[in-house]
């Protein structure tokens, strides 16, 4: 069900994609709703027919023909979902993880598998990919670089060059199109779970692999862990041979789950959008701030760095939930440094401009006012800096895709 199933479909806007991508056939089947296969295996008389299915999973990883073999190969609910992410990203297909670190490991395998296992990476990544790369775990080495030094830092052995942008926590943003030039012929991956491809499609700048943890917008109900990797046929074949081989393969509720998410993601992120730009203008002009980041694309997250201590920010907070992810319809605000990038090394972490004072939230879609309210009163009375030279905050504008 990977791709494009017909010619029809690739001049469908975004928001039309979301509702009928993966569910195209449906209707022909007289359903409305997707089913849900909760199969681990399935009946076949024909065990010639099986035995020449296998061999052509394991020559190309291809997706069996027919019906389907065993789940660890595959799951239709789970297909339906891979399906339309692949849509939204305009990419030929996408193969779907237990979590986003069980798919870039996937990835990383993958390239280690053709004898390609060092890594350039750009800094800040989200925590537990940054740690997967430096302790390298999988084996891979990873030569950190900023934008500009891609090119020189590329080996004869590099087999994948990542890139994150927004970037977790700060979101910081590179230049997609640049990057994958100087690339070469070396695969980019771009880690896209912050912006979605309903504010950036990087395969349309170069990038050969999209990664998303599914868990965050693209389930976004705080209610299923999953990831997910979109790119070519080619590359789609590995993964899924790797899936198969090391068992991180996704549950199909949790793939009925992600499918059933994708119908709102538009209007999600859009409206989180919106109110996230708000409150970034408030946090900007707010003496009790120090700086506020948020992205030239827009989106939903917005880090701040505070004069005071951010801790008491975290305990001082009723309404927004304090706690770790993102994504959700519910506002959530957690500090870094604690939390999801205390994993990395210190000089690192601040090296990548994740102070201690910085917070990170993730907007949800309740009113604008009752969440300044209640950021409000968790920043505090406290003394109050002078604004001028001690507010650095930065300027912010309201993204397009929000207006």
């Amino acid at each position: 069900m990977h791709g494009y199933d017909d010619a029809r479909t690739a001049s469908r806007a975004l928001a039309t994609e979301a509702v009928h991508a993966g569910r195209d056939d449906l209707a022909r089947q007289g359903l409305h709703a997707p089913p849900i296969d909760l199969s681990t295996t399935y009946p076949s008389y024909d065990s010639r027919g099986e035995a020449a299915r296998i061999d052509a999973f394991a020559t190309t990883g291809a997706e069996p023909d027919g019906p389907p073999v065993y789940g660890r190969l595959g799951n239709p609910t789970v297909a339906r979902f891979e399906t339309a992410l692949a849509r939204l990203e305009g990419t030929e297909a996408a193969v779907a993880f237990a979590s986003g670190m069980a798919a870039l490991s996937a990835v990383l395998l993958a390239r280690a598998s053709m004898g390609l296992r060092h890594v350039v990476a750009v800094r800040p990544l989200y925590g537990c990919s940054d740690h997967l790369l430096t302790a390298g775990l999988l084996g891979s080495e990873v030569t950190w670089t900023d934008p500009a030094g891609i090119a020189e830092a590329l080996r004869p052995d590099t087999g994948l060059v990542m890139v994150e942008s927004p970037a977790n926590p700060t979101l910081a943003e590179v230049d997609l199109r640049a990057v994958a030039h100087a690339c070469g012929s070396v695969p980019l991956l771009a880690d896209n779970t912050f912006a979605t491809p309903v504010l950036q499609r990087p395969a349309e700048h170069g990038a050969r692999l999209v990664l998303h943890s599914a868990t965050k917008y693209l389930g976004g109900h705080g209610d299923v862990m999953a990831g997910v990797v979109a790119c070519d046929e080619e590359f789609a074949g590995l993964l899924r041979q790797i899936r198969f081989a090391t068992g991180g393969v996704l549950h199909p509720l949790a793939g009925y789950l992600l499918l059933r998410g994708l119908s709102t993601l538009p209007v999600r992120v859009r409206a989180a959008s919106a109110t996230a730009a708000e409150l970034a203008g408030r946090l900007a002009a707010d003496p009790r701030v120090a700086r506020v980041h948020y992205p030239r694309i827009g989106g939903a997250m917005v880090a701040f760095e505070v004069h005071d201590d951010p801790h008491e920010v975290i305990a001082g907070v009723r309404l927004i939930t304090p706690a770790v992810s993102l994504g959700s319809v519910d506002t959530l605000i957690q500090h870094p440094a604690s939390i999801s990038h205390r994993i990395v090394d210190e000089n690192d972490r601040r090296g990548a401009g994740v102070s201690d004072r910085l917070l990170r939230m993730s907007v949800g879609l309740e009113d604008v006012d009752d969440l300044w309210a209640d950021l409000d009163q968790a920043l505090g009375a406290r003394q109050r800096p002078e604004r001028g030279a001690g507010n650095c905050a930065t300027s912010h504008k309201t993204p397009a895709a929000a207006r």
